[in-house]
């Protein structure tokens, strides 16, 4: 009975979410703050980073070198009246904070200082570092101590308080300012210059599937109780937007699959999930200086939209060969079920193309710990949850269409229906596509 109890609490603190979970913009967010900070007749620079879990877990070693303050400097680029200042270290400072899954995330800060004093009325700032990396980027622009700003194209205060709490409206849509042009006026006094303040620790948000992993003592008991909640995540992670339900709902119903098709294809989700997990986590294990992971998602997203629209017109055409060869009285059986299987797998390769970033989390928290077996089956069982609601989707589409079909009910809406479910595979597939096009051009 107590091994029960304490299985059952080990059970509601891994579904309730955790106390640090994952970064607010996102597992694989490099989040950069610049302040030019204009204080008499000096110029300063106070820079900040704001490291996410996977870019910690990649670039952590390379922060923690003492000359990374140096390195940043030279993605600066200061000019007033078109000469380059050099930007000199003066203070930095790191810390780390816990995250997703067991892993940290990194704070970074610098003060830079131009060298010689800076003069001159125009200004223009570009931060050129982590350029190949998403996430929050913002610059802003003050004077104090005699100096003044007649004009700026960025603001004098910071909106995500210097990357410690980003807000909220702009999470899906976060800042991506890198560059900044003024026109100032410099003082005649010795400038004074920012201080690094410790500030609140930024709100998390999330991160029940990957606290799984960074568990203390994994007896039988908790690794089962473990295995079943990230079914549970994968299941419930299934339910959110983009993961293909209208496209197998729309297929089998178009195609006049049968439940063995619905199960065939929760096994073509599961397996693609599960290796595309492990493919992304190679990639940002080896490959991290050659591409960066979360570039290769608009390139995924691109191909899972071609495949769903070359599904989509394949089953179009199917359908009008099916109706013209009913026609004729001709036995187009063989080739039907081929093309069944070919489209099956299209769709499940579709709707599993896409790893989630929380399995990659788990993955690299799981190679952090030395749990690496523990990590890959809460991957595959994560993956068999979402596998679960898309099956359980496509068997409620079958089992709609067989219950619609003993209505008896005829016309050309009912006689168009699979043609009606193609079209729209198609449309969706197309859209797909077309709004992950301008992420990788």
């Amino acid at each position: 009975m107590k091994r029960l109890i304490a299985l059952l609490a080990v059970a509601g603190a891994l579904l309730a979410p955790g106390a640090a979970a994952a970064h607010p913009l996102g597992n694989f967010t490099v989040n950069r703050f610049s302040a030019v900070a204009l204080s008499g007749r000096d110029v300063y620079v106070h820079y900040v980073l704001d490291l996410a879990e996977i870019p910690t877990y990649q670039e952590g070693g390379r922060v923690r070198l003492p000359g990374f303050a140096s390195a940043l400097a030279g993605g600066l680029v200061l000019e007033l009246d078109g000469t380059r200042a050099v930007l000199v270290p003066v203070e930095h400072k790191l810390s780390t904070k816990p995250g997703a899954g067991g892993l940290p995330t990194l704070r970074f800060e610098a003060v830079f200082r131009a060298q010689p004093p800076a003069h001159g009325t125009a200004l223009v700032f570009h931060d050129t570092n982590f350029a190949d990396r998403i996430g929050w980027k913002e610059i802003v622009v003050s004077a104090g101590l005699g100096a003044s700003i007649r004009r700026s194209s960025v603001p004098s205060t910071s909106e995500s308080d210097e990357l410690r709490a980003y807000p909220k409206n702009l999470l899906k849509s976060p800042l991506d300012v890198t560059a900044a042009r003024a026109r100032v006026e410099l003082g005649s006094t010795p400038g004074v210059r920012p201080s690094l303040e410790d500030g609140p620790v930024p709100q998390r948000t999330g991160g029940g599937f990957e606290s799984l992993v960074a568990r203390g003592e994994l007896g039988a008991g908790v690794i089962l109780v473990s295995l079943l909640i990230a079914a549970f995540w994968g299941a419930a992670h299934a339910l959110t937007p983009g993961h293909g339900k209208a496209i197998v709902a729309g297929y089998l119903v178009g195609s006049r699959g049968k439940p063995r098709h619905a199960v065939l294809l929760g096994a073509v989700v599961t397996v693609t999930h599960t290796a595309g997990v492990f493919a992304l986590g190679l990639v940002t294990l080896l490959l991290s200086h050659f591409v960066v992971p979360e570039r290769l998602y608009p390139w995924l997203t691109v191909a899972s939209g071609l495949l769903v629209v070359t599904v989509g017109g394949s089953v179009l055409w199917s359908r009008w060969r099916h109706r013209g060869a009913h026609r004729h009285g001709h036995d187009h059986q063989h080739h039907h079920h081929a093309h069944d299987t070919r489209g099956l797998l299209g769709i499940g390769v579709a709707a599993g193309l896409l790893p989630c970033p929380s399995a990659l989390v788990v993955l690299l928290s799981a190679i952090a710990l030395h749990r690496v077996g523990f990590g890959l089956a809460l991957i595959v069982a994560f993956s068999l949850g979402l596998a679960a609601t898309i099956t359980s989707i496509g068997l409620l589409a079958v089992f709609a269409r067989r219950a619609f079909g003993r209505l008896a009910l005829d016309g050309p809406l009912v006689r168009a229906l699979p043609a009606v479910s193609a079209l729209v595979i198609l449309a969706v597939g197309i859209g797909i596509t077309v709004n992950a096009l301008p992420e990788v051009m």
